[in-house]
């Protein structure tokens, strides 16, 4: 067993874990945390997709020991208090989701995925970004591919990503 202290949407956890339990199995099986999603397993799907250290990550192929003394922050932590998190908002707005299970990694990639498009990191579609900054559907496509969703709710995601790329500046 190996102690690890971890911050989890704000809240410092200790945690005993064998080194081989995934970042994924810690946040489900022991703290509680069933928001993020056990997909393939395999790291194809998304549907584990959570912010560590702001960045979106498999939390199925991370170790969980490798996120000692890290922030790591879950579909469960990133409204508002009360307030749902503005992507939150849209998702419902656009229909970005049908049986809901893809839908707090596609949030969490969301999330992710602006905060490297604001930082100008480019993308297969894009070698740069335009001087607009605005986010085309195949630039958005092509920095979510890595987020599955077997409803095909694409449209919508995309959508409420628009949305909320156009109006919010607070990620």
């Amino acid at each position: 067993m190996v102690e690890i202290r971890i911050r989890v949407n704000g809240t410092t956890e200790s945690l005993d874990l064998p080194p081989q339990v995934s970042l994924l199995d810690a946040l489900r099986e022991h703290l509680g945390l069933t928001g993020t999603k056990k997909g393939c397993d395999r790291g194809a799907c998304g549907a584990c997709t959570v912010l560590a250290d702001g960045e979106r990550i498999n939390s199925c192929l991370a170790l969980a020991v490798q996120y000692a003394d890290r922030e790591i922050t879950t579909i469960e932590g990133i409204a508002d208090g009360e307030h749902a998190h503005p992507l939150q908002k849209a998702f419902i707005r656009n229909d970005g989701f049908q049986c809901g299970y893809c839908t707090s990694g596609q949030i969490c990639s969301a999330i992710g995925m602006l905060a490297e498009h604001d930082a100008g990191t480019p993308s297969a579609v894009t070698e740069h970004l335009c001087a607009t900054g605005e986010l085309s559907d195949a630039e958005i496509r092509e920095r979510m591919s890595g987020n599955l969703c077997r409803c095909g709710a694409y449209n919508g995601i995309v959508s409420a990503i628009q949305e909320v790329a156009a109006t919010e500046t607070v990620r």
